[in-house]
């Protein structure tokens, strides 16, 4: 796949969610072959007033693979001041995404996130400010939802508006706003964004298998797709995927020692990354994902909500071990 200046690699993209998607969580999906990666979203509005935590959640010192960063807004005018402030202060990034499909009522109750889904229009808006500020060269991708709720499926609609409007790619999360993250996304819903428009299209939902990946691209007719929560202590995901997609030989799946020296790495990146008091509370959540499949997975997952101290993860480790 070709986007603008940047040439693709195969693969799956691994997609941002707030929270989760620190710098030491997409060093280690690009490392497994993650096509791209995105950062957690960011306030364009935050941004224009100088907050630091703001920029703090784009800033990457040292991108693994190709980088996205991506910002949330309802105001055209304000998401093109707050890419050029990031330009501005230096921020290294190869794709820019925004955000319309995040359910979140504090987002949504702003106008931004999956709540422009109920304006195409403005939508579009949204892009055409991005694109000016961006310039000719930067790739410009948007992730939607396929609408606001089962009245208003607006996703090929909006998918019109913003292609019309400089975006050069779409990914699509099949669910509505009103579903969230529970019934089975809508592939047929996904197809009809894919039908809408000729730039590529991302399908985005449920995937936590290689076949599952493959079975999606084949229901959808996308181009390619974008794993969240699924790689979620998971990140070898990605390399099954990539060589599924290329119809090569899939590697082993990993061994207890390289899931818990992998748990350990990443959490590790994360202390190094914010210092131990900001980093071990998301940790946590990071852990509990790396338990999925174990003996005992209950007991170690409420294990993993008292983490406190780096040292601690060395003490859940021997108790993964015990318990397997």
């Amino acid at each position: 796949m070709q986007l603008r200046n940047l040439q693709i690699p195969a693969g799956a993209v691994f997609a941002p969610m707030a929270g989760l998607t620190d710098a030491a969580c997409r060093h280690l999906m690009a490392d497994h072959g993650a096509a791209w990666t995105v950062s957690e979203m960011a306030s364009a509005k935050a941004l224009t007033f100088g907050d630091r935590k703001s920029l703090e959640l784009l800033q990457d010192k040292h991108p693994h693979g190709l980088y996205a960063i991506q910002l949330f807004g309802a105001e055209p005018e304000t998401l093109e001041k707050a890419i050029l402030f990031v330009r501005e202060k230096g921020v290294r990034f190869d794709m820019l995404d925004i955000n319309m499909g995040c359910p979140a009522p504090k987002i949504t109750g702003g106008g931004a996130g999956s709540r422009l889904l109920l304006d195409p229009p403005l939508c579009g808006q949204m892009v055409a400010a991005a694109r000016r500020a961006l310039g000719e060269d930067t790739p410009l991708t948007v992730k939607i939802r396929i609408g606001w709720d089962a009245d208003h499926l607006t996703g090929a609609e909006v998918a019109k508006q913003v292609e019309a409007n400089g975006a050069d790619l779409i990914a699509v999360h099949g669910r509505t706003r009103e579903q969230m993250y529970i019934p089975p996304i809508d592939t047929a819903a996904i197809a009809a964004v894919k039908q809408a428009v000729s730039i590529p299209v991302l399908a985005n939902g449920d995937v936590t298998t290689a076949d599952g990946a493959l079975t999606l691209l084949k229901e959808t007719g996308c181009d390619g797709v974008m794993i969240g929560r699924g790689a979620l202590g998971d990140p070898w995901l990605f390399e099954q995927v990539r060589a599924a997609i290329l119809g090569e030989e899939r590697p082993p799946e990993p061994t207890l020692n390289q899931r818990m020296s992998t748990l350990r790495a990443q959490i590790y990146e994360m202390c190094e990354e914010k210092g131990e008091w900001a980093a071990m509370p998301q940790a946590r959540s990071q852990a509990m994902h790396y338990m999925k499949g174990l003996r005992g997975a209950a007991a170690l997952r409420r294990y993993c909500s008292m983490l406190e101290h780096f040292t601690d993860v060395d003490t859940l480790i021997d108790a993964v071990y015990k318990l397997q």
